[in-house]
């Protein structure tokens, strides 16, 4: 009999750019030219006025940025792969795997959101061609820090693996700082945006975004600096433009390196 699909949460249909929520609530601002989605539906919509919107998930956008362009991988980004895994749930999620990174000795991060309650979900990794059970070490919230560290048996890995440790970068990230973001199956080259990009009211909380990247790099995708290949961060959320004509994911937030190393317990680091 094949795996039941479990039904995608609301919240993460915004964030792995499925089909949007339904419901919709607005408040009509005429300063703020992007969306700050959380939850609620569009009660009208204004041609003279912009409209701050929110859904379940976050989205926000800006009539500000420009369309951004990629730069091409180089040959050296694909040892990142190595660090890149796949978070399937149990029943397995329908809408394609989480994303994840291996930081070292059998410990995975991703987003919290890829997760869900681990009790719940029973989380699976994938990673060196195996399916390994995995138990979370520490849960993050949607709303608070989008993180979840997770740990499977590091016995069970290739000997290549266990040798392997993922550190965080030290340095904050500063605008167009060239960046790497890694999935198993690809990485591409990517840049940091200036906080200055979005609306004053959120740059303090939602500050470290990138441009917009290949969909197949989605939440909990680790971004990596293209320098020291350290981790900057993981994928937690995306941006969309509004009142421009050129409708479409402009950039994403990450969780930068400075909250992921607040979040890993003490016993946890190396």
């Amino acid at each position: 009999m094949p795996p039941r699909s479990r039904s995608r949460p609301d919240r993460d249909r915004l964030t792995t750019e499925k089909t949007p929520p339904q419901i919709w609530t607005s408040i009509d601002t005429s300063r703020l030219p992007f969306i700050y989605t959380s939850q609620g539906r569009a009660l009208a919509t204004s041609n003279k006025r912009p409209i701050l919107r929110f859904i379940i998930g976050l989205v926000l956008a800006t009539a500000t940025l420009a369309p951004l362009g990629l730069a091409h991988a180089q040959p050296t980004d694909d040892s990142l792969r190595i660090y890149a895994v796949d978070i399937w749930q149990d029943p397995p999620q329908s809408w394609g795997p989480g994303r994840g990174v291996y930081l070292g000795k059998g410990l995975v991060l991703t987003a919290a959101h890829v997760v869900g309650s681990a009790a719940h979900t029973k989380p699976r990794v994938r990673i060196a061609g195996m399916d390994l059970p995995a138990h979370a070490i520490r849960e993050g919230n949607f709303e608070r820090v989008d993180l979840t560290l997770l740990s499977v048996d590091e016995q069970k890995l290739p000997i290549y693996l266990r040798m392997r440790r993922m550190p965080l970068c030290e340095n904050r990230p500063w605008p167009a700082e060239p960046v790497i973001v890694a999935v198993p199956e690809l990485t591409a080259r990517s840049h940091v945006l200036s906080p200055a990009v979005l609306a004053p009211n959120i740059q303090k909380r939602f500050s470290t975004v990138i441009s917009d990247v290949t969909p197949a790099l989605n939440s909990g995708s680790g971004v990596f600096d293209a320098g020291q290949k350290c981790l900057l961060g993981i994928i937690s959320r995306k941006i969309m433009r509004s009142n421009s004509a050129e409708a479409g994911i402009a950039a994403k937030y990450f969780v930068p390196a400075s909250t992921i190393r607040a979040f890993i317990p003490t016993d946890y680091r190396f």
